[in-house]
């Protein structure tokens, strides 16, 4: 059986809580296997202890779209606490927010790819946190996209964002909890930091594999299978490909309205691409890119999860796109998540030399190679913080 990190602090509530004040960052999916939410039972394990709940980026609903679309500060309406929006007029929490408790608590669903941006939000709590002289805790939750495979190259110093502060792979294979505790040594923050482990998880598992439910934390993840495809599907918000957002599969769903799906596929049977089927679709975005238009393109299957490589599939897409279509592909130009100079793809892919080869048609394979050795160091950099068992490690692309 396996249990929530909430689960297993209430199941042992630690005498060091007793009288002191607590703050919860959490969303809407910060909920128990039975769906309880996480602010409802700290309110009954710690009675009048906790003092505020913060969100992160997509609200405490999760409500809100895509990047650079801020919530406000509020109140819950539940418990009647201040809701402090750590994605609205800043990204980072001040010292004012942090003076009426003692102890952050962390409950949220991270997704195991380095653009999702709530590992940063914790990364600035942890420095809030270190400033003010008080003590985080992560309450873990599973890596969806499991505990095992690395894919991609290393995020580059000058491209650091808010969809990457430190440099990591765009599959970073760890939970939050041992992510946050990477970034708080690497990072040099050195916060006071605690992890409350998940009973049960091994890092071979899928989100499928725990029996767990899913609860979306943020409207363009519905499902586990989207945290699955995301590590490479999210690149097309670098550019003006649709990536399904405005559709019921947002990520599954990849087209635009110039392209020709037999083409794409020809192109693509150069490069090995296992694990997936892509499925030639049209379909209408409602919202987003090409709204109320229709596209051309492909419903990615996964057939087989252990196999399938997102970051080399996407790559291979966009190569294809680029010299397929060179008048009607565009890059997005900024702003993307605050950063108003460097192009969003660049900011994606963590590398601009990973775009530069990519629209130079390099062999992708080829391209895989020329990271493989600061994968490896990150691999070993990455075990240092493992809180939870191993049957077999493995790195790839």
């Amino acid at each position: 059986m396996i249990t929530f990190g909430i689960e297993q602090l209430i199941a042992a509530p630690p005498p060091s809580f007793a009288g002191k004040r607590l703050a919860l960052l959490c969303n809407q999916a910060s909920t128990d296997s039975r769906f309880r939410h996480s602010r409802d039972l700290l309110m009954q394990a710690f009675p009048h202890q906790l003092a505020c709940l913060f969100s992160p980026q997509h609200g405490f609903f999760s409500e809100k779209q895509d990047n650079m679309v801020e919530s406000g500060h509020g109140w819950d309406a539940v418990t009647g606490l201040p809701v402090f929006s750590l994605y609205g007029e800043s990204r980072e929490p001040t010292a004012a927010m942090f003076e009426g408790f003692d102890i952050l608590l962390i409950d949220l669903q991270d997704v195991g790819t380095r653009v999702y941006t709530f590992i940063w939000t914790v990364v600035h709590c942890l420095r809030q946190a270190a400033a003010s002289n008080k003590k985080v805790v992560v309450l873990d939750r599973p890596n969806p996209v499991g505990g095992q495979l690395l894919e991609g190259n290393l995020l580059k110093p000058d491209l650091r964002s808010f969809v990457g502060l430190y440099e990591i792979p765009m599959r970073h294979g760890l939970t939050m909890g041992e992510l946050a505790m990477l970034c708080n040594r690497e990072l040099g923050i050195h916060a006071d930091l605690d992890v409350v482990r998940m009973g049960g998880w091994t890092r071979e598992m899928f989100f499928a594999d725990t029996g767990l439910p899913w609860v979306f934390p943020s409207p363009n993840m519905p499902t586990p299978l989207t945290a699955l495809v995301y590590p490479g599907q999210v690149i097309w918000e670098g550019c003006n490909i649709s990536e399904g957002r405005g559709t019921t599969l947002p990520f599954e769903l990849v087209g635009a309205p110039f392209i020709k799906p037999q083409q794409v596929l020809a192109r693509l049977s150069r490069t090995d691409l296992p694990g997936c089927v892509l499925r030639p679709i049209c379909f209408e975005p409602t919202s987003g890119k090409w709204a109320g238009q229709t596209c051309a393109g492909f419903h990615l299957h996964v057939t087989e999860p252990r196999r399938f490589l997102a970051y080399r599939l996407s790559l291979a897409l966009l190569e294809a796109l680029l010299h397929l279509y060179p008048n009607d592909f565009a890059w997005k130009q900024p702003p993307y998540e605050y950063e108003y100079h460097k192009l969003p793809i660049d900011l994606i892919l963590g590398d601009q030399r990973v775009r530069e080869a990519v629209q130079q048609g390099a062999d992708l394979i080829e391209l895989e190679q020329s990271w493989q050795e600061e994968l490896a160091a990150f691999e070993e950099q990455r075990r240092t913080v493992f809180l939870y068992p191993e049957h077999s490690i493995r790195y790839s692309t």
